[in-house]
């Protein structure tokens, strides 16, 4: 491995794990630190949700201004996530990883501290830029430090974090901001980083510097890739808010996204070694993973989109007991995954994946008849359904991307394969939203054409509740009044209950019709011994 050779076509790991070699302690604590700087990366995507009423008073911005504290950390997290590979290899993994790290933690601090939403937007998107580089590291760790008998449990771990964090993170920032105050789910940060940071110098040789790397960096390509995924980024967060191309403001970014993605790609097909290599997008195995990602990506952030908007608004239940809820689809994961590490390296990925597939759709299936009665105990099974599911799909995603990949490849593959994992979120959460406002609009309408004030049933039931008003001391004109409002609500709390149960049944098709593109991949299982040796 030379100083000379790009970013893409050099792993960025000094030694790589063959096969039948064993695993010491060191490179365990070093794998496990990288997975634990993953789990905390994607957290923190969705640990601000349950608390946002409370950082949005704190900080005096409205709900649409609130919106860009995720947009930020999305934005820059997005894309950070494909430069990994490069400032991997000019500072070395141990010095990157670590110095990310750091600076995570002490971004971490100053959004706890933000003193108005501008601060909180600044602090929120260094948090991002520094903590995504985490995730595809992790992924590297895995396939770089463990030999082929290990992956499968290293896999299913790394798994564990794309599923297990975005359902935590409700339940976790809903418990913290309950308990010690919001600021304090970004301070908590400092347990898992500083156990991070310990185990990556302990478990990882140092490295030497490369800083002539970026002397001969893609820089063009660097350029176009950031303006197009931050700009489509910002166009998904910020499109439903704002009318999508209505706003002049939404077109500008879907403008600058096409033509930061467009550039991006004709540089890296123009470009004999780019920084990163989209044309692992080519290989049949990747492409399929990588679209199945995308999409999984969709109904996992979905769910923990939808979810809890239904519970806050129509049961109006506390972060913590939206929290109680969603953590229900996450810890049942702990005894399914070891489970799947070890059906992963006897059992076709295949059959694998389209029972975790089947789950999860069903799970969604399940959501999709809730009424404005439906509480903990009615959305538990199918919390426990989809936390069932969830291991099988991504721990055999994972092994069809890194199939056939390899050492000089593994950088590129394991960015451009959380990339678009997390691009898939971002569009699942547009789309939701989108059709949320738009679904509710419909059966609002619906509904209305029976609850008319011309219908005898409907002046019957006005009549019943303004006598109740009157009966409790209230005035007749202003009973009457109150009788109309009460109806124009349960109108309104009935078209959005309708159109969640119409976001869950959308996800259920998707995800059950992902089954039939799973199936254009090769076989593909876990070297065999991956489901021994779990600790």
């Amino acid at each position: 491995m030379t100083g000379t050779t790009s970013s893409s076509s050099v792993a960025p790991m000094p030694l790589l794990a063959v096969p039948g070699q064993g695993v010491d302690l060191r490179t365990w604590f070093a794998v496990a630190a990288g997975l634990l700087g993953a789990f905390m990366a994607v957290l923190d995507i969705q640990i601000t949700n349950s608390s946002l009423k409370d950082i949005l008073g704190t900080l005096s911005a409205t709900q649409e201004e609130g919106s860009w504290i995720s947009t930020a950390y999305l934005c820059a997290e997005i894309v950070v996530i494909p430069l990994t590979g490069l400032l991997a290899r000019v500072l070395g993994l141990r010095n990157y990883m670590v110095g990310t790290t750091a600076l995570f933690l002490v971004c971490s601090t100053l959004c706890g501290a933000a003193w108005n939403l501008p601060s909180m937007v600044v602090f929120r998107m260094m948090q991002g830029f520094t903590g995504g580089a985490l995730i595809p590291m992790a992924m590297t760790l895995v396939m770089a430090k463990l030999p082929p008998a290990k992956r499968a449990v290293g896999m299913a771990m790394f798994g564990l974090t794309a599923t297990l964090a975005p359902t935590l993170g409700p339940t976790l920032g809903g418990y913290l901001s309950e308990l010690y105050g919001w600021p304090s789910i970004f301070y908590i940060n400092w347990v898992p980083g500083v156990l991070l940071i310990t185990g990556i110098l302990w478990g990882l040789d140092d490295e030497r510097r490369n800083w002539s790397l970026l002397a001969t960096a893609d820089w063009v390509g660097i350029g176009f890739m950031a303006v197009g995924l931050g700009s489509l980024t910002i166009f998904l967060e910020e499109g439903n808010s704002k009318d999508w191309f209505d706003s002049n403001f939404i077109r500008t970014f879907a403008t600058l996204a096409v033509v930061g993605l467009v550039g991006w790609v004709s540089t890296s097909v123009l470009r004999k070694e780019p920084f990163v290599d989209l044309s692992l997008y080519l290989r049949r195995n990747f492409f399929v993973a990588a679209t199945l990602a995308a999409v999984t990506g969709m109904g996992l952030y979905g769910s923990s989109f939808l979810l809890p908007l239904f519970l806050g608004q129509i049961a109006n239940y506390t972060p913590m007991q939206i929290g109680e809820v969603i953590m229900w689809a996450g810890l049942p994961q702990l005894f399914v995954m070891p489970i799947a590490a070890a059906m992963s390296s006897r059992v076709d990925n295949r059959i694998m994946c389209t029972i975790g597939l089947a789950l999860f759709g069903t799970s969604c299936l399940m959501n999709g008849y809730m009424d404005a009665s439906v509480g903990y105990d009615q959305l538990l099974v199918s919390q426990i359904v989809r936390a069932l599911g969830q291991p099988f799909i991504m721990l055999t995603l994972s092994n069809f991307a890194m199939a056939g990949i390899g050492p000089k490849e593994m950088p590129s593959a394991s960015s451009l394969f959380n990339m678009t994992r997390n691009l898939g979120g971002s569009i699942g959460i547009a789309m939701l939203a989108t059709m949320l406002t738009n679904r509710q609009h419909f059966h609002s309408a619906r509904i209305g054409e029976s609850v008319s004030m011309l219908s005898d049933a409907t002046q019957a039931r006005i009549d019943q509740l303004t006598q109740g008003f009157i009966a409790n001391g209230i005035n007749p004109a202003r009973a009457a009044d109150q009788a109309v409002a009460m109806i124009d609500r349960i109108v309104r709390r009935e078209s959005y209950v309708m159109a969640y149960n119409d976001g869950f049944l959308l996800m259920a098709g998707v995800l059950f019709g992902c089954i039939a593109v799973l199936w254009f991949a090769d076989k593909a299982v876990s070297p065999s011994g991956g489901g021994a040796g779990a600790h």
